[in-house]
């Protein structure tokens, strides 16, 4: 399109591209749910890092983008989304502080106060992925 792309945001900051949300009831009644959730969304992103073409077709159809764009939209969103499901702790700090500015929260949040990873990492290790 002749635009000159002078920065990512991936590039500036590690924001996770996506989570999942459940409330601690939720978590503690149905965890077996939860780790269903995960384990499809883990696959998921094997399937847009390991399936470019169908990735692309997923792209082309769902969100009705020429085939022009779709390749380089794809180039760059699979760098926001890992394989291993893990999301980057340093840009969770970043949606918890930009949560607390909006909030008007003073106190210190820490983040698993907010985020409970241990189905992700029980997840991950049930599909003999090596924790990060």
């Amino acid at each position: 399109m002749g635009l000159v792309v002078l920065a990512r945001a991936l590039d500036l900051f590690n924001y996770p591209a996506s989570g999942l949300v459940a409330t601690t009831k939720k978590i503690k009644e149905r965890p077996d749910e939860i780790k269903r959730v995960i384990k499809a969304g883990i696959k998921a992103n094997r399937y847009i890092h390991r399936n470019r073409d169908g990735a692309l077709s997923f792209l082309i159809e769902w969100l009705k983008l020429d085939k022009e764009t779709a390749g380089p939209s794809y180039d760059s969103l699979v760098k926001a989304f890992h394989e291993d499901g893990s999301v980057p702790e340093d840009g969770l700090g970043l949606i918890v502080e930009e949560a607390k500015r909006l909030g008007k929260v003073e106190r210190d949040v820490p983040l698993n106060e907010v985020a409970d990873l241990s189905i992700l990492k029980e997840t991950q290790r049930d599909l003999g992925i090596k924790g990060k």
